[in-house]
């Protein structure tokens, strides 16, 4: 009898014919799988694991940041994880907050706030169609002083607000 464990042979399997095959040698150390880690959000917890070969892999067991892109304004960023809010395996990998390849996941917003304003001079968390200009009142422009930018700076950011998408 072979020993239990998982095995990526095809060994065990029927036949395209639907027919059944012999078992003639046991299961083999090449053919070895390895249980899934499901990793959860957390402090950073990554472990090394031995392969064949002498090669590493490395098992993430808790992440909490992340590269993710901005695909229309061609920027990636990395930030921070916020929660798990929709994955189409499972709900329990919802409740119990774990990552898998097509999670959809709410990420803090804050590194491409900044990024945008640095790019086109526009606060996106005002309302309003141009952002900071129309929000704008007289307590304000008081509170926040505006800061200098050279002339070229300010040509620089009119001709970007032009092309602007948001």
């Amino acid at each position: 009898t072979a020993a239990m464990g998982i095995s990526r042979d095809s060994r065990h399997k029927h036949r395209a014919t639907g027919g059944r095959r012999n078992l003639h040698q046991k299961k083999r150390k090449f053919e070895m799988g390895r249980p899934a880690v499901l990793c959860k959000i957390g402090a950073k917890r990554v472990r090394a694991v031995r392969c064949r070969g002498g090669n590493m892999k490395y098992r993430g067991l808790r992440i909490d940041a992340g590269n993710f892109a901005w695909g229309s304004e061609n920027c990636t960023k990395k930030v921070r994880i916020l929660d798990v809010v929709y994955n189409s395996t499972s709900n329990e990998f919802v409740r119990t907050k774990t990552l898998t390849k097509n999670s959809i996941v709410q990420i803090d917003a804050q590194p491409y706030l900044h990024w945008y304003m640095k790019k086109f001079g526009v606060d996106l968390r005002k309302k309003g169609k141009k952002g900071a200009k129309d929000a704008k009142d007289g307590k304000e422009a008081k509170e926040e002083p505006e800061e200098k930018k050279s002339r070229h700076v300010i040509f620089k950011l009119k001709a970007r607000e032009a092309k602007q998408k948001l």
